[in-house]
């Protein structure tokens, strides 16, 4: 067990969240004394011990300006940082970064000025992120910021529509989804109340044009063929899909995908699917209860090429239960020979790992999805695939990211807008958040200033069939008065 005790509660979270990542499986105790005379003490198993004192860092008996709380948050988790970096005897890839976005602090910069060095060395000193991944965040977004340029990201939006259903519910998922048939005599009534709140975003977005449109989930192809050409009939009549540089379906599971299904989506102006299989190792898609083969999804997507798909993404996790890095790189070569268009992949969140028993196997965790990460962004390259979105998790394994890979002119433009946030979007469907991208910044009943207002939809299914007067009402108060 790990003890912490901090002075101040806005400490609570990084200094959490720093020595969870240097210490995944152990359980962490953490209180608040606001009378202590440490800003932050720590007990590490075996008894090692640290101690910050408050008058190495505070300035001056005087309340500090925003600014100053920030600087000094950041300075209280760079000193815990370099001391389990030296108890552990190793770095995290990513140092003492938390956020889920290293992209967005990097494109700020670049908006201020910085140059390629100084950004890096920002990245390195500050928040001591390894050479390799400031080099990776640098290069990412810059690919993210031609992106963006090529949008009018504050008279355009982005769409997502939310499908909660899955084939079955994989081992290691933490989204909101529920098994389809549990659901199969719902789902039209949930598609009413879907297809309604969709026209009455159409009606709210008046002569505004979409950028981008993604039909996610859950798997939206769990749908039977007929409902899914209502759902995308109903995007087209209600949008003007004029000025639409990418429309994604991610049809993600290879056992949801039917010929005929696939024939749908081609009559509307799709420009790009996902097949994810994951792994192409059939222990692990038995293992974490993927009802598909290997085979599948082989087939699937060439399929899915014949039938003229040719932006295929596929996403795969690396740290699967029981999977080395040979399985990972004999996925990779699998993976290659069929060469989709773009490639994500992600580093388990360790949370969801210690359900398989990760913790009891006899290879060092952080190691092998090291080398897995390292495989997979080799065969990227040799794919002809760049780098252009990143993003993180908490508890993500081994401190590392989620990276997608794509052809030069096949990026996934949605991906980018959800993680840089300089775009509104509109996103209807249980659980689906949209975010407004206001054009100033407004207080928020906390104090906080932000131009970034979140209105959450309802998970539960059945609660947002019945309350999806409540969910339209809610985006009518603020869109775009």
């Amino acid at each position: 067990m790990i003890e912490i005790k901090s002075k101040k509660n806005k400490f609570t979270y990084n200094v959490y969240h720093v020595t969870k990542a240097f210490f995944p499986e152990e359980e962490i105790v953490q209180t608040v004394d606001e009378e202590q005379e440490p800003l932050v003490w720590m007990q590490l198993p075996g008894g090692a011990c640290f101690s910050l004192a408050e008058r190495s860092l505070t300035m001056a008996d005087r309340k500090m300006t925003p600014e100053e709380e920030q600087t000094e948050k950041r300075e209280v988790t760079r000193q815990v940082y370099r001391f389990l970096s030296e108890e552990c005897d190793r770095e995290l890839a990513w140092g003492m970064l938390t956020g889920v976005r290293p992209t967005k602090l990097v494109m700020q910069k670049l908006e201020d000025g910085m140059d390629q060095a100084q950004i890096k060395r920002f990245l390195e000193e500050e928040y001591c992120v390894t050479k390799e991944k400031a080099e990776l965040a640098y290069e990412i977004a810059c690919r993210e910021k031609e992106q963006l340029g090529k949008l009018d990201v504050s008279e355009g939006f982005s769409l997502y529509v939310g499908i909660p259903f899955c084939p079955s519910i994989c081992s290691y998922c933490s989204f909101s989804s529920s098994p389809v048939g549990e659901w199969k005599d719902k789902i039209d009534a949930y598609l009413d109340a879907l297809i309604k709140e969709l026209k009455a975003l159409g009606r709210m977005a008046g002569e505004r044009k979409p950028d981008t449109v993604y039909v996610g989930g859950g798997t939206p192809t769990t749908l039977e063929a007929g409902q899914l050409d209502r759902l995308l009939g109903t995007i087209r009549n209600c949008f003007d899909l004029s000025e639409l540089k990418e429309f994604t379906v991610e049809a993600g599971r290879p056992d949801s995908i039917t010929r005929e299904k696939l024939e749908v989506i081609r009559r509307y102006p799709v420009t790009r699917i996902s097949v994810n299989p994951q792994t192409m190792q059939q222990k692990t898609l038995d293992l974490v209860g993927r009802k598909h083969t290997v085979e599948e999804v082989e087939r699937i997507f060439c399929m899915a090429r014949k039938l003229g798909f040719d932006n295929i993404n596929m996403d795969l996790i690396a740290g699967l239960p029981g999977e080395t890095r040979a399985d990972m790189q004999d996925t990779l070569r699998r993976i290659k020979a069929l060469a989709p268009d773009s490639l994500t992949v992600h580093a388990l969140a360790i949370k969801r790992a210690a359900k398989f028993g990760q913790e009891g196997r006899t290879m060092d965790l952080h190691s092998e999805i090291s080398g897995m990460v390292e495989d997979a962004a080799e065969c990227a390259e040799e794919m002809g695939l760049k780098p252009y979105y990143l993003y993180r998790q908490k508890n993500i394994a081994g401190n590392f990211e989620n990276v997608g890979y794509a052809e030069v002119d096949k990026a996934g433009i949605y991906n980018i807008l959800i993680m840089e946030e300089k775009q509104t979007i509109l996103a209807a469907g249980a659980g689906a958040s949209t975010k407004l991208v206001l054009p100033e910044k407004i207080q928020t009943a906390g104090g906080k200033k932000t131009n970034l207002i979140r209105i959450e939809n309802v998970k539960n299914i059945m609660e947002y069939i019945h309350r999806i007067d409540e969910m339209i009402e809610r985006k009518g108060e603020w869109l775009w008065h």
